[in-house]
């Protein structure tokens, strides 16, 4: 964002170029990654749960197909209501940055290009997600009740590997994220300081 209208809310942002102390965005981010992650896991597991069940048993848990069908269901469901805030939370914070302009990341993007390739990374995967939920929901409501089926299996393969492939595409967002924290210092307290000319430590301590 342009420098003079940063400068306006320079009273009101910390040490992180942030009017709170902590980042939310990141956090957000690692909610909507563990709840999509544990959603497609659990929903792998009920799929593959006929050739798992003597493990279950061996290992003396008791263990019910359908409620691994349900911690799949409701994680995703949470994963796409979560990653409305944490897209919204990223742009906010995006707009705050003042990353570097003479530095290039690991992958030889500027700042800026980053911030832009990640922004619209987190509007894909939400689409991505919210697709996901909808497709969920259609085979555990519709698909999964169909009276042809000769198996209590609620999810479609197909459904896991997009799920899976979607992980890889999180992984490589979340690598312009992490880029953008640690290589250009964006909202990252002890960069800002040592940018400032001041010391971390005496910081701190107040």
């Amino acid at each position: 964002m342009n420098s003079e209208l940063i400068d306006q809310l320079t009273g009101s942002l910390g040490a992180n170029g942030l009017p709170y102390t902590i980042p939310i965005h990141p956090n957000l981010v690692h909610l909507t990654l563990g709840l999509f992650i544990i959603g497609i896991t659990f929903d792998i597991v009920g799929v593959l749960f006929p050739f798992e069940k003597w493990v279950f048993k061996f290992l003396a848990i008791t263990v019910e197909r359908d409620k691994l069908f349900d911690v799949g269901w409701y994680n995703m469901l949470a994963a796409s209501i979560i990653t409305f805030f944490t897209v919204a939370a990223g742009f906010y914070e995006m707009l705050l940055a003042t990353p570097p302009a003479d530095m290039k990341s690991a992958w030889g993007l500027q700042a800026m290009q980053t911030m832009i390739w990640h922004g619209v990374g987190g509007v894909l995967l939400l689409a991505l997600i919210v697709g996901m939920t909808i497709w969920r929901g259609w085979q555990r409501f519709v698909w999964g009740k169909q009276e042809y089926k000769q198996s209590d299996r609620e999810v479609q393969w197909i459904y896991l590997f997009a799920g899976i492939a979607i992980m890889l595409i999180m992984f490589v967002h979340g690598t312009l994220g992490a880029q953008l924290a640690t290589e250009f210092g964006v909202h990252n307290t002890a960069d800002n300081l040592l940018r400032l000319g001041q010391d971390f430590n005496t910081q701190i301590s107040h």
